[in-house]
């Protein structure tokens, strides 16, 4: 059933009070709202123009002074939406059922309305700092929910983070409160301050407990309107080439600018959308909040204890899922299943967090018949560029700009703006027409800001390439794309051909110092089942690449070892850079240098 639930009176336990214009109380009123018509018109139009991406692209902007999604979207089109809006799967390590919970949009809204009630009573205020530190468990959704409702600021964090994460987090997010798992409240041991202590599931010493918003009694009444630019999220990135930033949204850039990601998805009312990823991280509220509920979607959440493929697959096939995301690293896992075996009712199926190897594309559309559509946003944005629903997919391009972004490539030497086809320059969003989806900024960096946002533009601080057809192929960061006999080298191109070979899993590549090139291209290796990290593995990789590789290209040097990876799952290519620029300057870049047990040269290892 579509989250789009005719008109009726409405109830206005939980409502505002009267605001401006068109503040009286009750759901009939916002849903006349201006807030809630803007948002609706755009987001209509979105969904209509499914493989019209110039229609798309045309939408009506959403730009009101004033906008709540949590009370000018969400509830009014919860209201009496007894369509399910969130599952939560727990499986067990053999993929055994061991708990499923459906809440309806209606009881979404309800429950999130007793959740505000209460944390108002504990002292949460408007622009208070909220720690969410919860796993994919129903409580995080109506925290969400609810803090968006009070007008507080949610800090999303993961589950990963050590003692000292928590105490960053703490200090430079100017915490209020905290709510966390039960579990993890020993993380916070020692960790002094003046805040609220929230634990969610089995009661601890000196934590309130959070199952006490059940028992909350009484309407929900906001305190008065919200600004579109008011903050709303604080996000620590993933620091996959430097420290966590602190990065700013508002109650615009997130809400209203998730429907570029709506849109990339090809989400629908109805739709049943799985998504892999941790809470914690920008890709969460992307597909398992925002983007799915401007749609009217089903949100699936599917836990365990341990990613394994064929019980996922289960899950999507009995819960007749038709929409998928899932990061790159997930899909090469799902590729070493036959995937033929599994038929859910797949209509989209999308990846992001990293570019998608032109090989994994290929492989999902033989087994599902499915194009697999590539993505690109960051923390910062929303979805900025994609391969658009009912759009020809390029395998190994990020796709064209999305609805609410322009995109244009600059000479990250001179600043000038590249018009020519098929020249590396740095992405960027041009200020003039600020994308609805970019952040407010990077709190308390003014000098990072300043740099991000330096000639009326936002720097991305990624290589891209455009070719004539107006798609966008990924180069790589900025602090990635390396020089090789003068050569500039994507890591990303040499990483596309390698998982080509059938004993790669996973790869990265970065430059290994050599005295006669600068540098080489090294591939750090994690191999499939059934494949030995030897020289006689290294010797068939390495000729693979020289067969589909220019001579200045090619991959000279293999190490078998696992990646580093951020806990989002990003590989930390600037961590290998690292280990190799240290391990070169103790020993020199000669032949004399030492390797491990499982590092290869071309040099070593005879053609025959």
């Amino acid at each position: 059933m579509p989250m789009n639930p005719p008109l009726t009176a409405g109830n206005a336990t939980g409502q505002p009070k009267p605001r401006d214009d068109d503040m009286a109380s009750g759901t009939t009123a916002r849903r006349d709202s201006a807030a809630y018509r803007d948002f609706r018109a755009a987001r209509d139009q979105l969904l209509a123009s499914r493989g019209d991406l110039e229609a798309a692209r045309a939408f009506p902007r959403p730009e009101g002074e004033h906008f709540n999604w949590a009370l000018d979207w969400f509830d009014v089109e919860a209201e009496d939406n007894h369509a399910v809006g969130l599952r939560v799967v727990d499986l067990d390590a053999d993929g055994t059922l061991l708990r499923e919970t459906a809440l309806t949009f209606a009881e979404l809204r309800e429950r999130s309305d007793r959740t505000a009630g209460w944390l108002r009573a504990q002292g949460v205020v408007r622009g208070d700092r909220i720690l969410l530190l919860l796993g994919n468990q129903v409580a995080l959704w109506e925290v969400m929910l609810a803090a968006i409702k009070l007008g507080a600021v949610v800090i999303p964090a993961s589950t990963l983070l050590t003692p000292d994460d928590l105490a960053d987090r703490l200090a430079r997010g100017r915490v209020r409160h905290v709510v966390a798992e039960s579990a993890l409240t020993p993380g916070f041991t020692g960790l002094d301050g003046d805040w609220t202590r929230i634990s969610v599931g089995a009661p601890v010493a000196g934590w309130l407990d959070y199952a006490d918003t059940a028992h909350h009694t009484g309407a929900f009444t906001p305190d008065g309107p919200t600004r579109a630019e008011d903050p709303l999220l604080l996000y620590f990135t993933s620091g996959t080439t430097s420290s966590p930033k602190l990065v700013q949204h508002s109650h615009r850039s997130y809400p209203v600018g998730h429907l570029s990601t709506m849109y990339w998805i090809g989400l629908r009312p109805g739709d049943v959308h799985l998504n892999v990823s941790s809470p914690g991280w920008a890709k969460h509220a992307w597909s398992n909040f925002f983007a799915p509920w401007n749609a009217g979607a089903e949100i699936l959440i599917v836990n365990q204890p341990r990613f394994a493929a064929r019980p996922l697959l289960d899950a999507m096939v009995r819960h007749e899922v038709t929409s998928f995301c899932a990061p790159p690293t997930v899909w090469r896992m799902l590729l070493l299943e036959d995937l033929t075996q599994w038929q859910p009712p797949l209509r989209e199926l999308v990846g992001a967090g990293e570019p998608l190897n032109p090989e994994v594309v290929e492989r999902i559309q033989q087994a599902w018949g499915v194009p697999l559509r590539d993505g690109y946003g960051q923390t910062e944005t929303t979805a900025q560029i994609g391969n658009a629903p009912g759009q020809p997919v390029k395998p190994g391009s990020m796709g064209r700009p999305l609805p609410g972004y322009d995109v244009v490539l600059v000479d990250v030497v001179t600043g000038a703006e590249i018009t020519e086809d098929g020249v590396d320059g740095e992405l960027c969003l041009p200020l003039t027409s600020r994308p609805l989806g970019l952040m407010a900024g990077y709190q308390d960096d003014p000098k990072r800001h300043a740099e991000s946002m330096a000639g009326d533009r936002y720097h991305t601080g990624d290589v891209a390439q455009r070719d004539a057809d107006g798609y966008y192929l990924f180069v790589g960061r900025s602090d990635d794309v390396f020089k090789s006999s003068d050569y500039r080298l994507s890591p990303f191109e040499l990483e596309s051909v390698l998982i080509e070979h059938p004993a790669v899993a996973e790869a990265a590549v970065v430059p290994s110092p050599d005295p006669l090139r600068l540098s080489v291209p090294k591939a750090f290796i994690v191999l499939t089942p059934g494949h030995e990290p030897d020289a006689e593995t290294a010797r068939s990789i390495l000729a693979f690449c020289r067969r589909r590789l220019a001579p200045y290209k090619r991959i000279r040097r293999i190490e078998f070892a696992d990646l580093p990876k951020t806990i989002s799952g990003k590989i930390r290519r600037v961590e290998l850079r690292g280990q190799e620029e240290k391990l070169h300057d103790l020993h020199g870049a000669g032949a004399a240098t030492p390797r491990g047990d499982r590092e290869f040269w071309e040099e070593d290892l005879p053609r025959g």
